[in-house]
């Protein structure tokens, strides 16, 4: 069964501006059932994963087009990066025939990648401004739900009038812990396999296929240890030398293996709100887990129960909030980078997230359970900004939106991104 995904708009707008798109993602997320959903009707795909259209491509690059054609859907195309140049040849040919002849551009190449450390160079290099890029994550909230997904904004007027129009049932705090052990990788949503054993397989995978060339030989076991101690920090602060002392690697390759993640979509790093004013912020990113499923198979949690009443049931519930709204805006073609942000300083003040955006700050805290008490007491620290203060959120388990105060409005989890 197919799972619409909100991405789906997304990739459609931009081959109307590209002759090519490239849409990156962790393994397994869903790209290329997504690409053949979408387009499998009109454009031949190949895969090189497959030993012998790969050595076409490494060996011969001009050759494996010419045999291929275009409209073309390349797969995993970080396994043959000289395709690039050639790809770019053919664009550059056929923008050339489009300009003489008046014809409307058209979508030639659709590439997906599971690795974006190892191609994202050659794609800046070979098709800078001939390729629009996407990147594509595991299921949402809403994708779960078979709810069409909006995009996620925290002025609070859209909100109450999308909660008005969806109605849906409440879900308790047990059931949204489920949704979180569970996560978002399609193949356990749609119950194709079992959880434990496709994340053991998976984390496998991943290591044996993406990871291993790019670290150092013989350091598989270490960066297993790393994952595993990564994962029972998710939502905290990312300090490398303690990391890396924990793990017993030097902060250069804890840097690196950070970056190998982050590039792979397994992990989003959230930076600290700076705006140029003050030395006495935190510094340091925080580190999330994208699928918590998978972190909470890596933290060796055995259910959800025990996962919603461990020590770390507030940072996975964090988690998942934080991810929610990351994966939300990459659907919507969006760079959460650009707006979305935390605040915590040296006096120990934090605001779990900013939403900034054209001078306007929104801030929001996270919280497992209902009415938290004084869950806005730190939102007044970010008037040093001289930027216009909006209504901020509380997002936890309660039933329906409700202000909580001038500064503030509960809002409920279960609502998130739909």
């Amino acid at each position: 069964m197919y799972v619409k995904r909100t991405i789906e708009e997304a990739i459609l707008k931009l081959g109307q501006s590209f002759p090519c798109i490239v849409i990156y993602g962790a393994r397994q997320v869903g790209k290329s059932t997504t690409i053949q959903h979408i387009f499998g009707q009109k454009y031949t795909k190949v895969t090189l994963d497959d030993l012998d259209d790969r050595a076409l491509a490494l060996n011969n690059p001009k050759l494996f087009l010419e045999t291929y054609g275009w409209p073309l859907i390349i797969d995993e195309i970080q396994k043959a990066p000289l395709l690039l140049d050639e790809i770019k040849k053919r664009i550059d040919e056929a923008r050339l025939q489009w300009l003489d002849s008046g014809e409307p551009r058209q979508l030639m190449y659709i590439l997906t990648s599971s690795n974006r450390f190892e191609l994202q160079q050659g794609i800046s290099d070979s098709l800078a401004g001939r390729c629009g890029v996407l990147e594509m994550t595991s299921f949402t909230q809403g994708e779960k739900a078979n709810a069409a997904g909006r995009l996620f904004h925290p002025e609070i007027a859209p909100l109450l009038k999308r909660e008005k129009e969806l109605k849906l049932p409440y879900r308790s705090r047990k059931e949204i812990f489920a949704d979180i052990f569970t996560g978002g990788m399609p193949d356990i949503c749609t119950n194709i396999a079992d959880r434990d054993t496709y994340f053991k397989s998976y984390v496998n995978t991943y290591i044996e296929k993406d990871v291993r060339k790019l670290i150092s030989v013989g350091s598989e076991l270490a960066f297993r240890n790393f994952i595993s101690l990564l994962a029972l920090r998710t939502a905290q602060e990312f300090h490398v030398g303690e990391l890396a002392s924990a793990v017993g690697i030097d902060t250069r390759t804890c840097k690196k293996w950070i970056s190998v993640l982050e590039t792979s979509g397994i992990i989003y790093l959230l930076q600290p709100y700076m705006a140029k004013i003050s030395k006495r912020i935190i510094k340091a990113p925080k580190i999330y887990f994208l699928d918590t499923g998978l972190c909470s198979y890596l933290c060796k949690w055995p259910n959800a129960e025990m996962l919603e009443n461990c020590a770390m049931s507030g940072a996975f519930f964090e988690t998942y909030v934080v991810s929610e709204i990351i994966k939300n805006a990459y659907a919507h073609n969006l760079d959460p980078q650009s707006f979305l942000f935390y605040y915590r300083d040296i006096d120990q003040k934090e605001v779990d997230l900013i939403y900034a955006e054209q001078g306007k700050i929104y801030p929001i805290e996270i919280k497992k359970g209902v009415a938290p008490s004084q869950p806005t007491k730190n939102f007044s620290v970010l008037q040093k900004y001289k930027q216009a203060i909006q209504p901020g959120l509380v997002i936890d388990t309660c039933e329906k939106i409700r202000p909580i105060n001038e500064a503030a409005w509960m809002y409920p989890v279960y609502l998130l991104g739909l």
